[in-house]
């Protein structure tokens, strides 16, 4: 995993987006932001998973192939809708099986974007209410588990004035010391 801000520079999504220089990020920034992170080896990797989905009360898994070929005639709807900036009442954990991608959140207060490059062996953790969004790489093929706390459910709230109000951002924003 590498994180970095985001050059906001118009172009392919699917670029790296780094200042030069970069401007890099560290963990011990992602986790103020309340985002989680281990590396796991992929090789053997289901006990080490297991057990951080055990301490975490990750009771559900699917696997989810993000590639042309897994999508199908889906392929450019998704993308599109993964990189609308949105948060969802849920974390967002995945496991980097193979391929790459970018995860991008919010920097709070600052509205500035942190982008993530995750690989095979990365897991990590969004957490509820956090403005982020998701895109491949250049290479367009990620394969990822997706744990979840109870069933599985993925559903975006694109940012607005009424996602800003509702009571997981509000609750997220409290838990890493912003607002009332």
């Amino acid at each position: 995993m590498r994180a970095y801000y985001y050059d906001n520079l118009p172009g392919d999504q699917r670029l790296p987006h780094d200042y030069i220089p970069s401007r890099p990020v560290s963990l011990e920034k992602l986790s103020t932001l309340g985002v989680k992170y281990w590396t796991i080896p992929v090789a053997g990797y289901e006990a080490e998973v297991d057990r951080i989905a055990a301490r975490e009360g990750y009771k559900n898994r699917d696997t989810i192939n993000v590639s042309k070929e897994g999508l199908g005639d889906l392929y450019e709807t998704k993308i599109k809708g993964f990189f609308e900036e949105h948060m969802h009442e849920d974390e967002e954990i995945r496991y980097i099986l193979d391929g790459s991608g970018f995860f991008d959140v919010r920097e709070t207060p600052s509205d500035a974007w942190i982008r993530i490059a995750v690989a095979p062996g990365d897991l990590l953790v969004i957490p509820e209410g956090i403005y982020h969004r998701f895109t491949l790489d250049e290479a367009n093929n990620i394969k990822a588990l997706r744990l979840f706390k109870d069933e599985p459910k993925w559903i975006p709230y694109n940012r607005s004035t009424d996602t800003d109000l509702n009571p997981h951002r509000i609750e997220y924003l409290r838990s890493i010391g912003v607002g009332a």
